[in-house]
């Protein structure tokens, strides 16, 4: 006789452009979908994906197991969690952050759940929505080695890597050092179009000849891709404010990474002009 394993019951709070790609491949994974908006309308765009609809996060939260956010700050997932979700969940759930947000703030979430048996991992992705609904996602996962073992069938369900890199804030401070580094290498790109410019050199064709060589990063190849003219400046604005959250933590941790900072503000700021050099 076959055993049959009961998948845990997932609540999923945050279905933006990465949250519901990431909540459709949860339910294709065969987990039970539970879901709670601030406005109820949000619920709309999961159409007739299987879900169970709460009409706070109180009531979610005592039917779920683990409760992933996918929110935009940490004063969101603090709100979230203090207005009625922590008091709803049973111990031993989980709190599965995927926002982006500071490794200090994971660390006193973590504390503050802790008080009721509750466990955290902070769990943010990158990809951005091609690689959420491809299911190609890297997780980066801070917390309870135990918990991130027994979180980790679901994180996989929408990602390609699910890699633990230690204790609580650990996956923060990972997600940060790559938003970093994204950001100063569209800084470097962009000093080598301006020189480009100046020689004459069409930068488009430029560009497209530095992504077959050994030049190659993710920063060239998003660029026309993922980052367009239509959201260059939106985009622009995101990383300034991940530039600033990066900032906050290594000022938090005693760190000195004034130059890292700048560097990278420069490559956010000058995201838009890059562009717009390429498309004209």
């Amino acid at each position: 006789m076959s055993m049959t394993t009961v998948k845990p019951v997932v609540g999923f709070i945050g279905l933006g452009d990465q949250g519901l790609p990431m909540a459709t491949a949860i339910v294709e994974a065969g987990y039970p979908l539970h879901v709670w908006a601030r406005r109820t309308s949000s619920l709309d765009v999961l159409g007739d994906i299987a879900h169970v609809r709460h009409s706070d996060s109180n009531d979610l939260a005592s039917s779920c197991d683990i409760v992933a956010l996918c929110v935009s700050t940490d004063e969101d997932v603090m709100q979230i969690v203090t207005s009625g979700l922590l008091e709803g969940l049973r111990p031993g759930s989980v709190i599965v952050n995927h926002g982006t947000g500071t490794p200090g703030n994971a660390v006193r979430l973590t504390e503050m759940c802790a008080r009721a048996g509750v466990d955290v991992l902070d769990a943010p992705v990158s990809g951005g929505r091609p690689a959420a609904q491809a299911r190609t996602l890297t997780t980066m996962v801070g917390g309870p080695q135990p918990v991130a073992q027994r979180c980790e069938p679901l994180l996989r369900s929408f990602s390609r890597h699910v890699v633990y890199l230690g204790g609580p804030g650990a996956g923060q401070t990972a997600k940060l050092f790559n938003n970093a580094l994204l950001m100063m290498n569209q800084a470097n790109i962009a000093d080598i179009i301006e020189l480009a410019i100046q020689l004459g050199m069409n930068p488009s064709s430029l560009v497209d000849v530095l992504k077959l060589g050994s030049a190659s990063s993710n920063a060239l190849t998003l660029l026309n891709s993922m980052v367009r003219l239509d959201n260059v400046d939106h985009l622009s604005s995101v990383e300034a404010l991940d530039m600033h959250l990066f900032d906050t933590a290594m000022i938090e941790s005693g760190v000195n990474a004034d130059f890292v900072t700048s560097r990278g503000l420069a490559g956010a700021s000058g995201l838009p002009t890059l562009l717009r050099q390429l498309n004209s």
